[in-house]
């Protein structure tokens, strides 16, 4: 499902965020990206969520190379990608139900079955009885689960999380993991990044640490 192979990121100035990292991951896994600041965690979903393109070497995503794709096909490669962003980006001068509504406004989906499907995301995340409060008045966790509500609502068959459990207590952190686990039972592909994790889910498939832009382990 997902294929890097000698992945280099180079940003102006010359600093490489990622050097030379080979890495698969196969439909359905659930894995921790784990490593410092600076590891180049946060670089590889931007990679991977065609944010941003490699300086070198090739990255595919559900069959499509991202080196070589037009940037007109690239709203309908992440149609099939959820991403959790560490500063969340909800909008607050909207409601709960209006920010997991943006997604699927965007792709044209008709008003009643978008708010059909904006609901049944916030109801996984058990907020569907805010969804007219404004996002400043949840609280973190809940913040967080509204990012993750609007991230799924597309129904994604991969979903990407930057540091989702940073700043959140650890009732909140095992709340937001649990998400994800549900999510990748039922056939997510699930990556999270973390400089130190809560806990590790024992669903989760296997951890992959970063070092200065490379694979350690």
């Amino acid at each position: 499902m997902i294929v890097g192979d000698h992945l280099t990121k180079r940003y102006p100035g010359g600093f490489e965020a990622l050097r030379d990292l080979s890495l698969e991951i196969a439909r359905g896994e659930m894995i921790f990206l784990i490593g410092h600041s600076g590891a180049g965690k946060t670089t590889l979903l931007k990679l991977i969520g065609a944010i941003e393109r490699p300086t070198s070497g090739s990255l595919v995503v559900n069959g499509q190379n991202l080196f070589a794709l037009r940037k007109k096909a690239l709203p309908y490669l992440r149609r099939n990608l959820g991403q959790v962003f560490q500063d969340q980006k909800l909008l607050f001068d909207r409601s709960v139900l209006e920010n997991v509504l943006l997604p699927l406004d965007i792709i044209g989906l008709p008003l009643r079955e978008a708010q059909r499907r904006a609901r049944a995301a916030l109801d996984k995340v058990g907020l569907l009885e805010r969804e007219k409060a404004r996002p400043i008045t949840l609280s973190g966790g809940e913040q967080q689960r509204l990012a993750i509500a609007r991230a799924v609502v597309n129904r994604p068959a991969i979903l990407l999380a930057d540091e989702p459990t940073a700043n959140l207590d650890l009732k909140a952190a095992r709340q937001v993991l649990d998400l994800f686990v549900a999510f990748n039972r039922v056939g997510v592909t699930v990556l999270i990044s973390t400089h130190e994790p809560p806990e590790i889910p024992e669903h989760t498939t296997r951890c992959v640490i970063l070092d200065h832009g490379r694979l350690a382990s």
